[in-house]
């Protein structure tokens, strides 16, 4: 069963530690069986891609690597700010994620599109 990550695609995270602590980015890619995250702009790797077949070139590609997604914390739309998630359930049965600073609603999650 993968594990479960407390953001998802499309986020604004918050990054704590390494190399790029303390900047900011939108999560591409959530990877679940790593407890992975890809944010854009932070964690840049350089790799030394060889051509393969006539049309593609090779070269130097700067590229996302993952981080753990213990290493980012959510940032509130509305607060700005880092932030912890708590998860509760609506009186109509939404399940959702709410900010703990502002408590408030941060988003509506799907049925099994937990970590998108």
């Amino acid at each position: 069963m993968p594990n479960k990550v407390h953001v998802k695609k499309g986020d604004t995270v918050y990054i704590l530690s390494g190399k790029d602590r303390g900047k900011k980015g939108k999560v591409l890619k959530v990877i679940p069986k790593d407890s992975t995250v890809i944010v854009e702009g932070v964690n840049i790797t350089t790799k030394h891609r060889k051509p393969r077949g006539r049309y593609q070139e090779g070269g130097i590609i700067h590229q996302e690597s993952p981080i753990h997604s213990s290493n980012v914390m959510l940032v509130c739309e509305r607060c700005k700010a880092p932030t912890k998630v708590k998860k509760d359930i609506l009186e109509n049965g939404q399940k959702v994620r709410i900010c703990k600073k502002c408590n408030e609603i941060i988003d509506v999650i799907k049925e099994g599109k937990e970590n998108e």
